[in-house]
């Protein structure tokens, strides 16, 4: 089956739809599917519910599908430089459920690996365990997360073969491999695509057996701070 797709647009022919969840790849400005969001905006999707780490910056990234008011819910860990993001969370224009980005990693690695859910230290005590399951455990106070199961799943690449191996690079593995691997559907874009066996085995981060569609094209290098240190006196 042939997985490449001339552009985002044809990739996500016919997956998108109102009120649909979708996981997004990324750290910070890092790894995030820069394409494919720029292309659901265009589509006009609307009512989502996303499960990401953060929701980019005001005019990169997720922060340009909450400009056009297409979230109706985002499942995070870090506000950000994103000051729509808390504009529209103050004002209750947007639903936010904030997770730690370990338990938030491990909620979309469990649903891929159809785990319907476990239980962690991280949160007890805080409002991140109001109203979730708590159990002890050999003394310790656990609190019970759900695994994330995404009816979409888009990520980013470095590298991919045609068979959808994909090779990531520093950060972005961070979150885009557990991302890809709870959705129902994973479209992913990258930077390079090589020809079957040209990846060594060894170096693949994510099975082809994941990714249903894949693009290739030209990504903006991002970073969302820079630091600056003057040379001593």
């Amino acid at each position: 089956m042939d997985k490449i797709y001339d552009s985002p647009q044809a990739a996500l022919d016919g997956l998108l739809f109102d009120g649909m969840f979708l996981a997004a790849g990324g750290f910070g400005l890092c790894g995030i599917p820069e394409l494919l969001i720029a292309a659901i905006r265009e589509a006009g999707a609307k009512d989502l519910t996303i499960a990401s780490n953060n929701c980019g910056v005001d005019d990169f990234g997720l922060g340009l599908l909450l400009k056009t008011k297409q979230i109706k819910k985002m499942i995070s860990s870090y506000v950000g430089e994103n000051a729509e993001f808390m504009r529209q969370y103050l004002s209750g224009e947007l639903e936010v459920e904030f997770n730690p980005q370990g338990t938030l990693a491990e909620r979309m690695r469990a649903g891929g690996a159809g785990i319907a859910g476990f239980y962690t230290k991280t949160g007890v005590g805080t409002v991140v365990a109001e109203g979730k399951d708590l159990k002890t455990f050999n003394g310790e106070v656990y609190v019970l997360e759900t695994g994330i199961v995404a009816d979409l799943s888009i990520v980013k690449a470095w590298k991919a073969d045609t068979t959808g191996n994909l090779v990531f690079r520093k950060t972005a593995r961070n979150f885009n491999p557990p991302a890809a691997t709870c959705g129902k559907i994973c479209v992913a874009e990258v930077e390079e695509i090589v020809p079957a066996g040209r990846l060594d085995p060894d170096h693949i981060h994510l099975p082809g057996i994941y990714v249903h569609r894949l693009i290739q094209g030209k990504h903006e290098k991002r970073i969302e701070q820079r630091t600056t240190r003057s040379a001593a006196a």
